[in-house]
This record gives C-alpha cells, sequence and structure tokens, in this order.
C-alpha cells in the first residue's frame, strides 16, 4: 500500500513513531509521503524521509501559515527541493474555514508556490477547503497539472471531480470516505478513473471508520482502500494494487 500524504513529523508520534511505522511496514505498507505545512514541519519530512526507506517528502506552506510565505520561504524550499527525497511541492492551497492566514495572504503564498512547483519541475499537492471553486479556478489558470497535481483528501463535489480528472489531476481520498453519511466521497470514488485515484490517511487527523476520533496512523489506509473497492466494485486488493503504481508513477519513485 502507498499512503498518499501521513503527518509522520506530527508531535502526535514523537513518543512512538518508529513503532507506528513498523506496524504500518507489517500491514503491508511500503510507502508514505510526509507533506509539509510550513517550512520547520518541511525541514521535518525530509529529515524523516532521510531516517526512514519508506518516507518520502513533500515541502511547502499549508494555508493556514501562508501569512509567513516570504522570499526567505521561498528560498529555503528552493534549497530544500535539492534532497533527492523530495517528490513534491505540497501542500499548498486554500482554507477558507478557519483563516487563520488572512484570504489574500492565502492567495498570494497559493500562486507563488505554484510557480515555484513548475521551476522546480514537482508536482503539487493541494488542500482545499471551503474554497472549491476558487482552486479550481486558480489551478486552471496557471496550468498547474503541467509537472502533475494531487487534490489531497478531496471533498469536493463528483462533479468537479469529473473536471480535475479530465484535466489529468489525481484525486486522493482519506478516511473520511468510510465515515457513516459520507456521500459525496463515496460518489467520488465511483466517478474518478481508478487510475487517477490515490489512497491516504492524512494522519493522525480523520481516522476511519472503525478508529474515527482516535489518532490517525498509516495502517488504517487498508480501510479507505476497501471502501473504494466497495463503492466501485471490485477487490481491496485491486485497489490497493492499482493507488500504489498510480503513486509510485505521480511521485517518480522506482
Amino acid at each position: 500500500m502507498f499512503d498518499s500524504h501521513a503527518h509522520m513529523d506530527d508531535k502526535r508520534f514523537d513518543k512512538d513513531r518508529q513503532e507506528v511505522l513498523k506496524s504500518a511496514k507489517t500491514a503491508g505498507v511500503n510507502y508514505i509521503v510526509n507533506p509539509g505545512a510550513d517550512l520547520t514541519s518541511s525541514v521535518k519530512a525530509v529529515n524523516l524521509a532521510k531516517e526512514n526507506e519508506m518516507i518520502y517528502a513533500a515541502i511547502g506552506v499549508h494555508p493556514h501559515s501562508a501569512k509567513d510565505y516570504d522570499e526567505g520561504t521561498e528560498e529555503a524550499l528552493r534549497s530544500l527541493a535539492e534532497e533527492p527525497k523530495v517528490v513534491a511541492l505540497g501542500e499548498i492551497g486554500l482554507d477558507f474555514h478557519y483563516n487563520y492566514s488572512d484570504k489574500e495572504s492565502q492567495r498570494r503564498a497559493f500562486k507563488a508556490q505554484i510557480k515555484l512547483s513548475k521551476e522546480l519541475k514537482l508536482p503539487i499537492i493541494i488542500h482545499d477547503r471551503e474554497a472549491n471553486q476558487e482552486v479550481f479556478d486558480t489551478l486552471t489558470a496557471y496550468e498547474a497539472q503541467e509537472y502533475g497535481c494531487i487534490m489531497h483528501c478531496y471533498s469536493g463535489s463528483p462533479e468537479l471531480a469529473e473536471e480535475y480528472v479530465k484535466r489529468g489531476y489525481h484525486i486522493s481520498i482519506g478516511g473520511p470516505i468510510t465515515f457513516k453519511n459520507a456521500k459525496k466521497p463515496y460518489e467520488v470514488a465511483k466517478v474518478v478513473p481508478l487510475e487517477q485515484l490515490l489512497i491516504e490517511t492524512d494522519a493522525p487527523y480523520l481516522a476511519p471508520e472503525p478508529r474515527r476520533g482516535r489518532r490517525n496512523e498509516p495502517l488504517l489506509v487498508r480501510f479507505v482502500a476497501a471502501k473504494i473497492a466497495e463503492a466501485k466494485g471490485i477487490t481491496t486488493e485491486e485497489v490497493i494494487r492499482v493507488t500504489e503504481a498510480n503513486a509510485k508513477g505521480f511521485f517518480k519513485i522506482l
């Protein structure tokens, strides 16, 4: 299995990180991409990738921290991008639910990092919360799919997912697909071709049923795969096999 998005640098793993990774490996998780949320966590992601064979890093500034994005941050990201296990820029995007950074700062950091991804020839991982149309419009205007684009823990409509699919984007599905009454992610899983789907945990957040409300971790990505399999009427093993191949191809991991 390939967990395409897990924050293993999070402090909630400080006491047992290696045990969590070992359990994931035993459960069949072979690869994890650890995205950055700010410069500090991006550095941590890179260091974890250096220390753990199964982990790869993405670097970037999340919309929550967009107000802190400046030329120094961008230069530091350029430097980090030279590390061999950095496979993407992210997670970046817009979050109009919490607005921890004002909207204009979010827009500025988002556009700057799309441009940076093109300069670095790296794919991007997108965070989109309550900004579906603006995120779509921005990505379209900047032709952000040039080097690949993942809609992380996708929460938009099936119709919008189909528009992303037409443009070659990948849709990543996480724990919410397993929640009771979670109709939208289930419908998304039905309409998106398996070849453009990825699975993720977003650990330590969004643990799937039956662990909802507790700390999430990579070994639980199997529950996401099982729910996608149910939606598509195929086996869990096929979902695992194809999504792992999809992620390896997307992140250019041999």
